[in-house]
Formats: C-alpha cells, sequence, structure tokens
C-alpha cells in the first residue's frame, strides 16, 4: 500500500530569533538570564518566606521564656534554716545603659530600612540587562551608607550589652546570683547571639556590594536581613518592657 507524506519547511528558521539569530533574553529573568530562573519578586517571595521559617523558632523560643519568667516569680523556695517556704525572687535594678542601648538599635533598625528602600529603588530603576549581569557596574555599587551606618550601629548595642553586663556583675548581680538576674543575662544573652548572626547578614550584603554582585541579588540579601533587624528590634523592645515592667 503506497503512503504519502508531506514535507513541510520554514522559508526562515530565524523568524522567532533575533537580529542575529539569537534567542532574546527573557525580560525579569534571574541573574544569569536563563529562560527557567525566576524573576526577582519570586525569588524575593521565596527569601521572606524562608525568613519566616527561621523566625518562628526564636520566637517560640523567647515566649517559652517569658513563660518561664513570669512562673518563676510566683514559686516560692524552701529555706533550710526555717523550714518555710520563702520567696527568693530580689527584683534586678536594670542599668540605664539598656536604654541608650535600645536607642541605638532603633537607629540601627532605620538605617536598615533606608538601605532596604535604596536599593530597592536601585534595582527597579537599573535596565534589565544591568539587574542581571553581575559584571555591569551602577553608579552606587560603591555607596553603601546606610547600609555601613547599620553595621557601625548594630557593633556598638553589642559593645553596649557587654558594658550593660559588667555593670550588673559591678552590682552583685552575676548570672547565679538570684533567679532573677539568672533570667536576664538568659534574655539579653540569648538575644545578642541571634543579633549576631543579623551582624553578620549586614557584613555580607556590604561585601556583596563591595564585590560588584548583581543588584538582584543585593537587594535580596538587603531586604532579608532589613526584615530580621527588625524583628531583633522589636523584640529587643519587647524584653525590655519584660524586665522592666513585669516584677
Amino acid at each position: 500500500m503506497a503512503s504519502f507524506s508531506t514535507t513541510a519547511t520554514a522559508d526562515d528558521p530565524r523568524i522567532s530569533l533575533g537580529d542575529d539569530g539569537i534567542l532574546p533574553p527573557i525580560r525579569g529573568g534571574g541573574d544569569d538570564g536563563r529562560r527557567d530562573a525566576p524573576d526577582l519578586n519570586t525569588r524575593l517571595r521565596r527569601a521572606r518566606l524562608g525568613l519566616l521559617v527561621a523566625v518562628i523558632p526564636i520566637l517560640m523560643l523567647f515566649v517559652s521564656f517569658t513563660s518561664a519568667y513570669v512562673v518563676r516569680q510566683g514559686l516560692p523556695s524552701l529555706d533550710p534554716r526555717t523550714d518555710q517556704l520563702v520567696s527568693d525572687w530580689i527584683p534586678v535594678r536594670l542599668p540605664v545603659l539598656l536604654l541608650v542601648n535600645t536607642c541605638v538599635l532603633l537607629l540601627s533598625s532605620v538605617g536598615v530600612e533606608l538601605a532596604r528602600r535604596q536599593i530597592k529603588a536601585e534595582a527597579a530603576v537599573v535596565p534589565v540587562s544591568v539587574r542581571i549581569n553581575p559584571l555591569i557596574p551602577t553608579a552606587d555599587d560603591a555607596k553603601i551608607p546606610w547600609l555601613a551606618m547599620a553595621i557601625v550601629l548594630g557593633l556598638l548595642f553589642l559593645v553596649g550589652q557587654w558594658m550593660a553586663w559588667r555593670q550588673l556583675a559591678a552590682g552583685g548581680f552575676y548570672v547565679a546570683t538570684t533567679p532573677s538576674s539568672s533570667f536576664v543575662y538568659l534574655l539579653t544573652g540569648t538575644h545578642a547571639v541571634h543579633l549576631m548572626g543579623g551582624v553578620l547578614a549586614l557584613f555580607v550584603a556590604g561585601i556583596a556590594a563591595l564585590l560588584g554582585r548583581s543588584v538582584a541579588t543585593r537587594s535580596i540579601v538587603v531586604d532579608v536581613t532589613a526584615w530580621y533587624w527588625h524583628f531583633m528590634a522589636a523584640l529587643w523592645v519587647y524584653i525590655l518592657c519584660l524586665l522592666e515592667f513585669v516584677r
């Protein structure tokens, strides 16, 4: 049985290509311009989701600390000399330096937010070819005043916390002196450890800018770091109010 088939050929196989026979770039693509790379908004949403997943355990940790702090205040202890239950909770007079540290941290949070808005505006106005190509420099690559200010203030806050602990020790309140002093060191020390992670993230954002990374990459790093820093600033205000007013 005879079979018939037709063969169709395109007159110009480059009809869907560019002028040079090359596929045109995907507008709004990832850092390397691949067709399967997610755009900036998609990457940013994924990064923020990852930040949320990382922040929830920290929040639950301090919720448990708060519950233990409140419950321990009302628990009496047995006095071995009188065999009676007495309250051993002695409120700790917080150093005034903690208020100064709070202002420093809030000011650094403002600096991080300004850095986030600055890089976001830069990523929105630069051409796509510049946004996705880390080798093309931009005018603001070497100028990161807000980010630098936030890093300095973050380090200053940590130094201030260390000085506040020194003042507590000079006043006779060490980690194991009383249950209340133990909670003061526990809450402030745990917050300082988590804040160190934010400082390291700020350093990463600054190094990415100095190394000329793509605007999209720097925008994501600064954005996620800024939201984490705001969370740590709000958490510190909560801790300070807890130690000062819940006695």
